[in-house]
């Protein structure tokens, strides 16, 4: 397929139009071409529309691994949506869309669009001729240089569905990378205008019908008291009726409508600030506390609660001023005057105290952070506190850090005690003030209307006074919810671990892996951990990696996944450097076991396969086997459906190791990296796993972090490291001989007899050979 590929950034690499050589398909040319696509597709085993949705992607320079796609093993055709969010999560802008043909003949110059069959296929459109009212069609299978058909109408709708894929390259930074920050948040809100449109208008409707009780006490006082007049009386009952049910409906969907708008804010904001915790590099877990990172981020929601809370209900009642202030003033402008005036002073008290107020809440804000990294640390490391009856001591460190808090809030709360108690003389005068106020003026007034105007003044200048003091408190509680975004904003701001999801190459490994004068030093010390570390292994390998503590051994596996990028040198897998190569794609292509491993809660089988869909019991009891897993897990009363629970407390230190060697090789991988993998096994897992290490290796490379050199002697080749630098390279037999470092290393181990029957003495550690 030469159009494909090409990338859209290459020299005249546009969507072909319809020439007049292109040729009208006939309906058996249709069917041969989708036949030919199904026989491809079963022959290698891909769904045809995952073909083409691969097709259509590499033609804007994404290339895609059909194994990435959660239901590549699924039966069923995919759905138009579920490619368009794989798509979008390779780094495209996809949108799956129902289209007709007026929609389709338009789309001249949108690189191919993928339309989806009725048989389960799907076909490219890459070209289109409105002129002869013909698109050019293309199968994803045909060979390089195949020339489009031309398709009419007709002949097209009787195999099309009517379902298509848009797709293009990202041309702007999409929200999901965006910073976190109040713009972005408000941003996310007016994402919402419709439904913002639908409360405000219910508000303003609202603030309308609030005018109506003050008008209906004025009218009764004035007219109805002073005339008798219950025919009045009668009109103004019914019309208050038909007010109040208005007025209940109303008020009913605006308060929907928020709950509707908050629930969908809550999704976006939790998917989104998961989506950036995931993407954090690891050595930002490793350098933070887990509880505070759990407190920096669950400010968030109390940003989001401030946004569709405080914030929008007295902007929502600052709209009823726009009704409120005017009437107010045709009915007593001195009044009205003075309710404003007293608003202002508030205001002003409130903005006096901002600055102190913000430099002490800033020290609560510190004092919680520590106070819930201690909450998080004594709850990960509960074992551990246990084990050593550490509790006094962790009790001890909970006091001080509950007594910190506890001050620094007894010093904020004093300090925000003096606006409320200056601000408290204002909220009384406006409203008993004004009362004695406007009841001096009613009874100088010589006309008898004032009665009824001071009623309806009272009883609608709280509605005002209400949404000007809420203005001037929410200014106040700003300054809170500046500090909460700029806590989440220190963890979700950072910067993620580049091109994680989208950027990069993705390559099939075969597994060669070589180091060029690599050299790596950790943030924070001057000694490099790795030292222009050189050597180089074919694929299918096994590799033992062996040195004494500190030596590099783990920094080394560490390059290889791309945890950190920031080394010197090359380091190249099959030719492609590391910092080039899709860090997902990388990672999922290797199988990695630590010498601790994490367990999810879940059953036995739902952790071996973490969540890879498509994969069946089948696999699952495979890789146990290769492991030595499936021994225990059949004595287990319910099998492979075993629940595990939180911190695996049901199995032991082997079982979990064994359950993590399965849950690696279950995808097959070509790299796998057994980091000190076998320290938590007991003699009888660690043999059987020894056992299995050729099984294992078997179409793959391995490369085996280990302690216990005589789980290495069967390697085919034994890096031994010292001090970040590498010493030497090659099997057990010849390191024996020519290597002093891995001599006295065997020797440390093995004081008696080695594996070939001699006896080695441990010399004294001379250099490096």
């Amino acid at each position: 397929m030469a159009f494909f590929a090409r990338r859209r950034s290459d020299a005249g690499s546009q969507v072909p139009q319809l020439e007049g050589s292109a040729f009208t398909a006939e309906p058996e040319q249709l069917a041969a071409a989708a036949s030919s696509q199904h026989v491809r597709s079963a022959r290698d085993g891909l769904q045809p529309r995952l073909r083409a949705v691969i097709a259509a992607a590499h033609f804007h320079g994404i290339e895609l691994d059909p194994r990435d796609y959660a239901g590549n093993r699924e039966a069923a055709a995919p759905s138009a949506a579920a490619l368009s969010a794989w798509l979008q999560d390779a780094g495209l802008w996809a949108k799956a869309v129902r289209l007709r043909w007026r929609d389709l003949i338009g789309l001249r110059e949108t690189g191919p669009v993928v339309l989806f069959l009725r048989d389960g296929g799907a076909a490219l459109m890459v070209g289109a001729d409105p002129a002869r009212n013909l698109v050019g069609v293309k199968s994803p299978d045909w060979p390089a240089g195949a020339e489009a058909i031309a398709v009419d109408q007709l002949r097209l709708e009787q195999v099309w569905s009517g379902d298509a894929l848009l797709l293009r390259s990202k041309r702007a930074r999409s929200s999901a990378e965006a910073p976190f920050t109040l713009g972005w948040l408000a941003s996310l809100v007016l994402r919402e205008r419709r439904l913002l449109r639908d409360i405000g208008v219910a508000s303003l409707t609202l603030s309308f019908l609030t005018i109506f009780p003050p008008l209906l006490v004025m009218t009764v006082v004035d007219r109805v008291l002073t005339h008798h007049s219950y025919s009045t009386l009668v009109l103004l009952g019914a019309l208050l009726a038909i007010a109040t049910v208005f007025e209940t409906f109303l008020g009913y969907a605006r308060r929907l409508i928020v709950l509707i708008v908050g629930t969908r804010l809550d999704a976006k904001l939790n998917l989104h600030v998961f989506n950036r915790l995931l993407r954090l590099p690891l050595d930002y877990f490793e350098r933070h506390p887990a509880g505070e990172t759990m407190h920096k981020i669950a400010q968030v929601y109390k940003v989001r609660e401030f946004l569709t809370g405080k914030l929008l209900t007295t902007f929502l009642d600052l709209m009823t001023l726009v009704v409120l202030l005017p009437f107010l003033f045709f009915l007593n402008p001195f009044l009205a005057g003075l309710v404003l005036a007293c608003s202002a002073l508030i205001m002003l008290v409130i903005l006096a105290f901002l600055r102190p107020m913000r430099s002490s809440f800033a020290e609560v804000i510190f004092a919680e952070t520590e106070k819930a990294s201690v909450l998080g640390e004594t709850v990960f490391g509960i074992k551990t506190i246990k084990s050593l009856a550490l509790e006094p001591q962790r009790n001890a460190l909970w006091d001080d850090r509950v007594a910190d808090v506890g001050t620094s809030r007894l010093a904020f709360g004093k300090l925000a005690n003096w606006p409320q108690t200056l601000i408290t003389p204002l909220e009384r005068f406006m409203s008993i003030g004004l009362v004695l106020i406007g009841a001096y003026m009613a009874l100088e007034d010589s006309t008898g209307y004032a009665v009824g105007a001071l009623f309806a003044f009272m009883m609608l200048s709280m509605r005002v006074a209400q949404p000007l003091v809420a203005l001037a408190r929410l200014i106040e509680d700003y300054e809170g919810v500046a500090l909460a975004i700029v806590e989440a904003a220190s963890v979700l701001n950072r910067p993620p671990e580049a091109d994680a999801v989208s950027g990069g190459l993705r390559p099939r490994f075969a597994g060669a892996v070589s180091f060029e004068d690599v050299s790596f030093t950790y943030a924070g010390t001057r000694l490099p951990a790795l030292d222009r570390v050189a050597f180089e292994i074919p694929a299918g390998t096994m590799l033992g990696i062996v040195g004494r503590s500190g030596s590099g051994k783990s920094t080394l596996t560490r390059l290889l996944q791309g945890i950190n990028r920031d080394y010197t040198g090359s380091l190249k897998i099959d030719g492609n450097d590391v910092r080039e190569i899709n860090l997902r794609h990388l990672r999922q292509s290797f199988g990695v076991v630590l010498q601790e491993n994490f367990l999810f809660r879940g059953s036995i089988r739902d952790n071996i396969i973490a969540g890879r869909s498509g994969l069946v019991l089948s696999d699952v009891v495979n890789a146990s086997r290769l492991a030595g897993a499936e021994e225990f897990i059949e004595r287990m009363p319910n099998g492979y459906e075993s629940l595990i629970e939180e911190g695996s407390p049901n199995l032991s230190g082997g079982q979990r190791q064994r359950l993590a060697i399965a849950r690696a090789l279950i995808t097959d991988p070509r790299i796998l990296i057994l980091d000190e993998a076998t320290n938590a096994l007991d003699p009888e897992s660690e043999a059987l796993l020894n056992a299995n290490l050729l099984r294992i290796a078997s179409g793959r490379t391995m490369v085996i972090v280990s302690h216990r050199l005589s789980s290495l002697v069967d390697s085919d080749q034994i890096l031994v490291l010292d001090n970040g630098r590498a010493v030497d390279i090659a099997p057990h037999d010849v390191l024996l001989d020519r290597c002093a470092i891995y001599r006295q290393l065997w020797s440390q181990q093995n004081r008696s007899q080695d594996h070939q029957g001699h006896i080695h003495v441990a010399p004294a550690f001379v250099g490096s050979r």
